[in-house]
């Protein structure tokens, strides 16, 4: 039976032979095609990511050259072109030697989401806060052309903004001058309230924009010696002159009666202090919160709870900065020893001016050598302070509120005025910022690398000046 079987279906195997071999003809043009898609869409998604990193690396170059000091169109176009994919450029590709910038890029622009909701102000080349960079290239393909294409077009495009990204979690203290001059009332535009509330108007302004705690967090948690279990970012609040241990609550106890104030000392008793509120992070229940958490100590004393009087403007005894600046200094030094990865801040809210006598500075030296502590000197001791404190890796921003032309009376080699104070308290110019609208201020104590003006603005600003550059969506408007 096997043999009848096999007679039958031999024919029909003969009767198939080269089959295969019209099948494989047939399909070899379509195989061919197939594998010039993969190949040439391959190179083209290849090359499109080379294209990308080197236009965003272009745009965030760019971005940062903006926000530098004395920063130009032209020398934000050559950070542009320095890191871009034309040839002989850092982020020149081996495999795309034809990339071209853009006729009419890279473009400045002032996007008013990021001023709206970031808080980016357009004071970057042309008036801008954002950069916008395009490349192009042509790129040859290696197997289309036998269907009709010899290359394609590749255009890539990014969008950065000068700031908005957030790099380490900081450690901020905050120096807030409470002399009696303080109680004057700025009656520019900007405020219109006493000095020492639209200082702590911008300090609040600055509160809504740190971070607690991650972003990842719905809740920042339980509330622990005014921190929170994982605090981002940590406050704390400094004051001129010092008050007494005993009574400092009363800058942040809702009360009305007033801290008592203490005269400059040398051997720093346990009874006084500069420090009315240690590094917080519960000023706000979560990042995401818009509003400050009225149960924390260091939003009370900004007077941010509603119905609550915060720090006061007592005075009494004079004005000097020095001894500030080195207590804040030591707090912010302890402060980053428990957090090893933070970055410190210090910022230095005052006129500039310095008039400390010998009979509220007991034990200062008054014939000897100008050096801290002494009753000579005393605005140059303050520079003195604050560049100890940037040599030590602090970031010290000035805001000089209503600096004057004239004062330092007690500097006399080399003399120095209230303003120059200021900005040599800063620990870059960039560092620097001037209220010089602000009532009795000069017009001439400017900013040159910051020009925004108004506490408000000058806080947000400085929050903005702690982050760094970032990608932004191209439609950004």
């Amino acid at each position: 039976m096997s043999q009848n079987i096999e007679a039958f279906l031999h024919p029909l195997r003969k009767g198939r032979r080269g089959q295969i071999l019209v099948l494989f003809t047939l399909w070899l043009p379509l195989l061919f095609g197939i594998t010039a898609l993969v190949v040439d869409f391959g190179r083209i998604y290849y090359f499109t990511n080379e294209l990308n990193a080197s236009t965003q690396a272009a745009a965030l170059a760019g971005a940062y050259a903006m926000s530098l000091p004395g920063a130009t169109t032209t020398s934000a176009t050559t950070a542009v072109t320095t890191f871009s994919g034309t040839s002989g450029n850092d982020n020149t590709v081996s495999n795309l030697p034809s990339v071209s910038i853009m006729s009419g890029y890279p473009k400045f622009k002032c996007l008013s989401t990021l001023t709206s909701a970031f808080g980016v102000q357009c004071w970057g080349p042309s008036s801008s806060n954002a950069i916008q960079v395009v490349q192009q290239v042509k790129v040859p393909l290696l197997f289309l052309p036998m269907f009709g294409g010899t290359s394609a077009t590749l255009t890539s495009t990014a969008t950065a903004a000068m700031r908005g990204a957030v790099v380490a979690p900081y450690n901020v203290a905050i120096v807030v001058d409470s002399t009696a001059s303080m109680n004057d009332t700025d009656s520019d535009s900007n405020c219109k309230s006493t000095r020492v509330s639209c200082a702590l108007s911008g300090v609040r302004i600055l509160l809504q924009s740190l971070s607690p705690c991650l972003p990842t967090e719905s809740s920042c948690g339980t509330v622990s010696g005014n921190n929170v279990a994982n605090s981002v970012d940590r406050v704390s609040l400094f004051t001129f002159p010092a008050v007494s241990t005993a009574t400092v609550a009363d800058d942040y106890n809702c009360g009305s009666t007033s801290p008592t104030i203490e005269k400059y000392q040398w051997t720093f008793p346990s009874t006084s202090t500069y420090q009315i509120v240690g590094f917080s992070s519960d000023y706000r229940t979560s990042d995401t919160a818009t509003s400050l958490s009225s149960s924390s100590n260091i939003v009370k004393a900004v007077n941010g709870k509603s119905g609550c009087t915060g720090m006061k403007a007592v005075g009494g005894v004079g004005t000097y900065y020095p001894q500030v600046i080195y207590q804040a200094q030591t707090a912010l030094v302890a402060a980053q020893s428990l957090y090893p990865n933070s970055q410190n801040v210090l910022i230095v809210l005052g006129d500039g001016d310095a008039n400390g006598t010998s009979a509220n500075m007991p034990g200062a030296n008054t014939t000897g050598s100008p050096a801290y502590p002494s009753t000579k000197q005393q605005c140059h001791q303050a520079i003195t302070a604050a560049k100890a404190a940037g040599t030590a890796g602090t970031r010290v921003y000035s805001v000089a509120y209503g600096a004057e032309a004239s004062g330092c009376t007690t500097d006399t080699s080399p003399t120095i005025t209230p303003c120059q104070t200021m900005q040599q308290l800063a620990s870059s110019p960039s560092y620097f910022f001037s209220d010089y609208t602000a009532t009795g201020g000069s017009s001439s104590c400017i900013s040159a690398s910051q020009p925004v003006t108004g506490l408000n603005q000058i806080f947000q600003a400085i929050f903005m000046d702690l982050t760094e550059v970032k990608l932004v969506p191209n439609n950004t408007t």
